[in-house]
């Protein structure tokens, strides 16, 4: 090549080097200088990456106390069994209208909705007719406590000789579901 090169008059010497020139500058435009952006974009998704990692990370390391948690959740309140869970409920809306002294005009029937993991959830509309302060005496001591009862809707208007309230009520009550077979399987096994 430099034979080649030192054989050249100075003026073909400036054409091929200009040639090289621009040959490399093409090169350059069309293979390199569109990926030079390239290093920052992989640096901004290997920050993601990191982000995402730590997330994980912290989420996987609050397993434990959310196990042990979901535990305690389990353990607590009172278990109503499956076959009691409508009575259970009827029975606390019942006993708490006796003693607020709120009259029940009408009770629909009861829907069983077992969508959520960890309980059951019972649905019943009722028609009362009370004063204020019986009603909200009635609504509150039905949902204090560990009855698990409250209140969805509630609908109010006059009667009609406007002395007391007429309220429309869908109250829910939550229940524990069972435990699964799978863990009833593992005690067993274990004694």
């Amino acid at each position: 090549m430099k034979k080649y090169f030192a054989h050249l008059r100075p003026m073909e010497r400036r054409l091929v080097v200009a040639v090289a020139v621009i040959f490399v500058l093409v090169l350059n435009a069309a293979f390199i200088w569109p990926h030079l952006s390239d290093w920052g974009k992989l640096r901004h998704r290997l920050d993601e990456a990191h982000g995402k990692l730590k997330l994980y990370q912290a989420a996987q390391a609050q397993i434990p106390a959310l196990t042990a948690d979901v535990k305690k959740f389990e353990s607590e309140g009172e278990f109503v069994a499956p076959e009691d869970q409508g009575i259970n409920f009827m029975r606390a809306i019942q006993s708490q209208s006796a003693q607020s002294q709120v009259g029940i005009q009408n009770i629909s029937r009861q829907l069983t909705h077992t969508s959520d993991a960890f309980f059951v959830e019972q649905v019943v509309n009722i028609n009362v007719l009370a004063t204020e302060s019986q009603l909200v005496d009635f609504l509150y001591k039905l949902g204090s406590g560990s009855s698990m009862i409250r209140v969805r809707d509630l609908e109010l208007q006059p009667d009609a000789l406007h002395q007391r309230l007429n309220a429309n009520i869908k109250l829910v009550a939550s229940y524990q579901k069972n435990p699964t077979p799978a863990a009833k399987n593992s005690t067993v096994k274990a004694k």
